[in-house]
């Protein structure tokens, strides 16, 4: 089986002769006490850190970064000059109360999730390859603009799609423009599969949501071939952990990221256990964050990878506040007939919109359900990332 493309892209990227625990660890301790060294002299929110630490184990006894810290400091965790941010991410919508979270990125930051990138999409993508991206395209370095690059970088043609079309229009791309690679987010690859039919798809790189078995599932099914998941979040560059060839969890970016997993009172669990991600973004220019919580679960998973890697791995990665959503998932996506729905709360009570694309009896729901076919003018009932929406 081929080496995880992650193990290349370390080595070049720093310098390793050889990717091995010991290796990896040596270089997250030396980026890390240069981090602690930068944040001392700069004064900022981390000020008050040790300007050294003798082991990555000593990492958990420093304290947590959370979402308050980011929506409230910005400027006490900028790392460099305003003129060197390129890029800027915030979570202000138009619900958004209070200060919303920003996050910022320089061109080194780019350029190196775009590497990450290439080499997460060279599993799946091919020169010659025609890879559809249901990703947004916001401007230069946007998310869909560094996956666009990647795939070119990889002698594949992107086709700029974005989250907006309807299925009638993705219907049409799949005809004329004969695609062989999806990059989306996973319930909407489902839903496209679905309403519109395999065509030329052959395989996938889902990211950017949960994808809970039940969804998994129903691609491998029509693809007849494996997803290659991916992780990934604003605060880490966009780019996380990326898939191998042996589909067993996602190898971390571990010359970028020190991975933590701990239980709901903070500690560390081991190897095998699940709890919340916690990430120090060593490899960060603009904005590094030390033992941010993301809010996410997943557990490392044990041993080395069945391609030979020992670069660690993530598991599948779920919100825990989005426990409900997760139950209507497997139920719902479960039925070959159910193209898409979204879940909405009113008054205290739970309301499903659900689009079908065939004949099916649903089973028995705790809600207030309305069922209609799917059309051709439909377009995703999610722009993002999915959730039970509040009203």
């Amino acid at each position: 089986m081929t080496l995880s493309r992650i193990d290349a892209l370390l080595a070049a990227q720093d310098g390793l002769e050889k990717v091995t625990r010991r290796t990896i660890e040596a270089l997250q301790l030396r980026k890390l006490n240069a981090l602690l060294a930068r944040e001392k002299a700069r004064g900022g929110l981390y000020r008050g850190l040790p300007e050294k630490l003798d082991s990555l184990a000593q990492l958990s006894s420093l304290p947590f970064t959370t979402d308050e810290d980011l929506a409230h400091n910005a400027p006490g965790l900028l790392l460099c000059s305003q003129a060197e941010v390129q890029r800027i991410l915030s979570d202000a919508t138009s619900g958004t109360t209070g200060a919303a979270k920003r996050v910022f990125y320089t061109e080194g930051d780019c350029a190196r999730t775009v590497e990450l990138f290439e080499a997460g999409l060279g599993e799946l993508i091919f020169p010659g390859s025609v890879t559809m991206i249901l990703f947004p395209f916001s401007g230069p370095h946007g998310l869909g603009e560094l996956i666009a690059e990647a795939v070119e970088r990889l002698g594949a043609r992107p086709l700029k799609l974005g989250a907006g079309l309807t299925y009638g229009e993705y219907a049409a791309v799949l005809e004329k423009e004969k695609p062989d690679t999806f990059v989306g987010m996973p319930a909407q690859l489902l839903g496209l599969l679905r309403v519109c039919g395999r065509g030329s798809l052959r395989r996938a790189l889902v990211s950017g949501d949960a994808c809970p078995d039940a969804v998994l599932k129903g691609c491998e099914e029509i693809l007849q071939s494996r997803l290659f998941p991916h992780y990934g979040s604003r605060e880490m560059a966009l780019g996380g952990a990326i898939c191998c060839q042996a589909h067993a969890g996602m190898h971390l970016r571990e010359n970028h990221v020190i991975a933590e997993i701990v239980d709901e009172n903070g500690c560390q669990l081991p190897p095998g256990e699940t709890g919340e991600l916690v990430i120090t973004t060593i490899g960060m220019e603009a904005m590094p964050l030390i033992r941010y919580r993301t809010g996410d679960y997943t557990r490392v998973i044990p041993g080395r990878c069945p391609c030979g890697s020992e670069v660690l791995r993530l598991d599948t990665v779920h919100r825990k506040d989005a426990a409900e959503l997760a139950a209507l998932d497997e139920t719902l996506f479960s039925l070959p007939f159910v193209a898409a729905f979204r879940a909405e709360r009113r008054c205290g009570r739970l309301h499903l919109l659900i689009l079908t694309c065939g004949e099916g009896i649903l089973p028995a729901l705790d809600a207030v359900v309305e069922t209609r076919p799917v059309k051709a003018e439909d377009t995703a009932l999610y722009a993002g990332k999915r959730k039970v929406v509040e009203q």
